[in-house]
């Protein structure tokens, strides 16, 4: 899911759809009205799920579409070589994903963890 906001709202730290990827953002500059041109804003972010560093340039009035990104907890049912099995508290599901390199000592059968999921993708973060 997606929301429409001006770009003018966008803050560090939030999140921004960049090539249909969601993006957290790292960075934002805005240059002052010209003479005959809008005020515009260059965006650095970082991919929430692939990790590559983007940048957009626009208009600070356009409209761009920010991703819904939930924070969710799940019990770590089992785990296999890097991929853990999970299920949600929520709602009980079973899935599986791959643990990231950073926090495989802190993935362990039996624990809770948090994890992210936005546009259908998912991935384990621990903070």
């Amino acid at each position: 899911m997606k929301q429409q906001v001006e770009v003018k709202e966008l803050k560090e730290g939030k999140y921004v759809l960049v090539d249909d990827e969601p993006c957290v953002i790292k960075g934002i500059t805005k240059s002052k009205p010209g003479k005959h041109g809008s005020a515009k804003a260059r965006i650095e972010v970082i991919g929430l799920f692939d990790s590559q560093k983007r940048s957009i340039i626009s208009s600070v009035s356009a409209k761009t579409y920010v991703p819904i990104v939930e924070r969710k907890t799940a019990q770590v049912l089992s785990i296999s070589g890097d991929i853990a099995q999970l299920m949600d508290m929520e709602d009980y599901s079973t899935f599986e994903l791959t643990i990231p390199e950073q926090f495989k000592d802190r993935v362990i059968e039996g624990g809770d963890i948090t994890y992210l999921t936005s546009m259908g993708k998912m991935k384990i973060d621990l903070r």
